[in-house]
C-alpha cells in the first residue's frame, strides 16, 4: 500500500512498508527521490531505528542477555500503519510486538509524519517508550536525492565553513582514523573516489543544513538542525547520493556490546517520547 500527499508546488508518496518515501516530485513533475534501481541500491528513503549502522558481530546486550539486530535496523522491512492523513500530511505509526521484542526487548512506538510546507517536505520522527523501563535507541534516515545529470555536476554547500572532519569506516565499524574533507570555502566538488571506504561520517558538524548543487546552482536543500551527526553515501556510479541525519552511528570495534553504553545512543525514561524532525527542500 502507498500514500500520497501534495500541495500546490509538491506531491510526496509513502509506502506503507517502513513508511519509506520514494517519490518527491514538483508540479512539473520532475522527480527528487532515488527511484530504488536494485542494481544499485533498492532502497529511496528508509528510518534507521532502533539502531544506525552496524552492531560489532551484529549483537549487544541488555541485562547481560545477548540479541541480535541486522545493519540499520529492523523499522525499515515492517508494515507501518497509517493512523491520520490530510491533503498534504500523513502520520505512519509501528508499534513493539512479539517479533520486535525478540530482537529487541522493549516497548515503544515510532512515528513518522510527514508534511508539505510550500517547496518543503518536512519529516518528523517521534519515539514513544511505552514500557516500564528505560529504553536505549539510534535514528536516523536515510533519504536519496536523486541526481539525473553526470555526478560531476554536482556539488555540495555546507551551510558553514568548517573543519569537515569525518571518520572512516573498517568492517562497517566506526574505525578511530579521520580525514579532512577538502573543501573552497564550504564548497565540495562531488566524485565517486570520496566514497570509495564507503559512507563518509560526521560525528559532529557546525553546519545544520546541507545544498546540493546542480550546475552550481541550488538544487535540493537538507536541514537537519535536530540532529548531532551525518552520514553521506553513494554507491559507485550510481545517480544518486543519501543526505542522512542521524543520532547514532555503527559500533566502534572495541565496544563493549553493551546498548546503554554505545557511543551516541539516546535513552528514554518510560513513559517518556523523543521528537526530531528534519526537511528536504527544492530549490
Amino acid at each position: 500500500m502507498t500514500t500520497t500527499i501534495s500541495n500546490s508546488i509538491l506531491t510526496a508518496s509513502i509506502k506503507h512498508a517502513g513508511a519509506e518515501l520514494f517519490s518527491l516530485k514538483n508540479n512539473q513533475n520532475k522527480e527528487y527521490i532515488w527511484e530504488g534501481n536494485p542494481d544499485f541500491w533498492g532502497k529511496h528513503s528508509p528510518v534507521l531505528f532502533p539502531i544506525v549502522g552496524t552492531l560489532k558481530n551484529n549483537s549487544y546486550t541488555i541485562n547481560e542477555n545477548e540479541y541480535h539486530l541486522p545493519r540499520h535496523g529492523f523499522a525499515r522491512d515492517m508494515e507501518f500503519e497509517l493512523i491520520e492523513k490530510t491533503g498534504n500530511s500523513a502520520v505512519f505509526s509501528l508499534k513493539s510486538n512479539n517479533d520486535t521484542l525478540k530482537k529487541y526487548p522493549f516497548e515503544f512506538e515510532l512515528q513518522l509524519i510527514y508534511t508539505l510546507e510550500g517547496t518543503s517536505l518536512k519529516i518528523e520522527y517521534i519515539v514513544i517508550n511505552t514500557g516500564d523501563n528505560k529504553m536505549p535507541f539510534s535514528i536516523g534516515a536515510h533519504p536519496a536525492i536523486s541526481l539525473p545529470e553526470n555526478f560531476e555536476n554536482y556539488s555540495f554547500k555546507f551551510e558553514k565553513e568548517e573543519p569537515l572532519k569525518y571518520n572512516l569506516l573498517e568492517n562497517d565499524l566506526i574505525s578511530n582514523k579521520t580525514e579532512i574533507l577538502k573543501t573552497t570555502g564550504n564548497l565540495v566538488p562531488l566524485n565517486y573516489k570520496l566514497f570509495e571506504n564507503d559512507a563518509l561520517v560526521f560525528k559532529t558538524l557546525e553546519s545544520n543544513s546541507l545544498t546540493i548543487l546542480e550546475n552550481s546552482k541550488p538544487y535540493v536543500q537538507v536541514d537537519f538542525e535536530d540532529f548531532p551527526s551525518l552520514g553521506i553515501w553513494t554507491k559507485d556510479q550510481a545517480p544518486f547520493v543519501c543526505i542522512e541525519p542521524w543520532f547514532g552511528y555503527s559500533d566502534t570495534a572495541n565496544n563493549s556490546g553493551d546498548l546503554f553504553k554505545k557511543e551516541g545512543i539516546i535513552v528514554l525514561d518510560d513513559d517518556q517520547t523523543f521528537h526530531s524532525q528534519f526537511s528536504i527542500k527544492i530549490l
